[in-house]
């Protein structure tokens, strides 16, 4: 257990940009009492964080909600927070002391009225989506579904994300769905919060064949740290850098990165999965009580990394700068 961390750490995480790719915060409009706990990802040293906006169980007016609220906050407390729009952003926002910030959408639900919708969202500071959340949508199949593949409209959208700039995620997927979406797309695609199910046999865990199709790309896979993806309801350091480890000896190590899924308010999750049983099945391991990695652990993740032998790069590359290699790839 390691509860210390050495000179030697801090200064690499002093020249890092430190991404965690994926968090939640209450998806309430008319709530924004959780919105300062972001002073936690601030002061575990993170550069950036990408927030959920809304997921497949929404409408899509939920995310503009969401948006509007989140974003209003951040402007209201610009002296420690940015809303990024460039990759430039996150360096300055680093250099000044500020979490930058940005957005995602965990399925394509939002965009099934208009493909038009995936701009607005870009330009709003959403920096990727990912196709289906564990069900079928209009885009393609989810992972706990019967996968349908992607399909034409999948495609279109696949082709607008191009066009203006946001990462394609197959995270949530179908296995059929995530191949031929990486076939498709010309741009690095990313696994935005996704484990091996080598490790632990679950569906929203990815098997081998799509990670390295992932790394084919140049995309990266971000691993989370949700207990139940990780096994056993499990979230200890040693168990979350098994995952990584097993990443890397499979893609190389400039296709692993972090997206941990901190859920800051765990009511509301628990309330989410006793409500949607559809989405998330119990006799998949979901229900209350969800164990999880706390965005004050990067510093831990990164030491426990250099314990292992780890060179600088490769951990200033787990930590976020592989996650930034595909941002300078594909955002306009």
């Amino acid at each position: 257990m390691i509860d210390t961390v050495s000179e030697q750490t801090k200064r690499l995480i002093e020249r890092t940009v430190l991404w965690d790719n994926h968090a939640c915060m209450p998806l309430r409009h008319d709530d924004d009492t959780f919105l300062p706990q972001l002073a936690r990802h601030k002061n575990a040293g993170i550069n950036l964080v990408i927030l959920n906006i809304c997921f497949d169980i929404h409408p899509p007016e939920t995310g503009f909600l969401i948006l509007a609220s989140f974003r209003r906050w951040i402007d209201l407390h610009a002296d420690d927070y940015v809303v990024v729009q460039t990759v430039e952003d996150i360096s300055r926002a680093k250099n000044e002391g500020k979490l930058a910030v940005a957005f995602d959408i965990e399925g394509g639900k939002a965009v099934e009225g208009h493909p038009g919708l995936v701009e607005i969202f870009y330009r709003l500071g959403v920096r990727w989506m990912l196709i289906a959340y564990n069900r079928n949508n209009q885009l393609g199949g989810g992972c706990q579904d019967v996968d349908c593949g992607l399909t034409e409209y999948g495609r279109q959208i696949i082709d607008e994300m191009e066009r203006v700039g946001m990462v394609l995620c197959c995270s949530h997927t179908g296995y059929r769905t995530a191949q031929e979406a990486m076939e498709y797309s010309r741009n690095p695609v990313i696994f935005s919060h996704s484990n091996p199910r080598a490790l632990h046999d679950h569906e929203r865990n990815i098997p081998d064949h799509l990670m390295l199709a992932c790394a084919k790309t140049g995309g990266v896979i971000n691993i989370n740290g949700i207990g139940i993806f990780l096994g056993k309801n499990d979230n200890s350091t040693d168990t979350l850098i098994r995952h990584i480890d097993y990443a890397v000896s499979l893609v190389g190590v400039e296709h692993v990165g972090l997206g941990l899924d901190y859920v800051y308010d765990q009511a509301e999750l628990d309330e989410f999965i006793r409500s949607r049983p559809d989405t998330f099945p119990p006799e998949k391991g979901y229900g209350s009580g969800i164990a999880l990695v706390e965005p004050e652990r990067f510093p831990v993740i990164a030491e426990a990394l250099l314990r292992r032998g780890y060179r600088d790069e490769d951990v200033q590359g787990i930590l976020g700068h592989n996650n930034l290699r595909v941002a300078e790839r594909v955002w306009r």
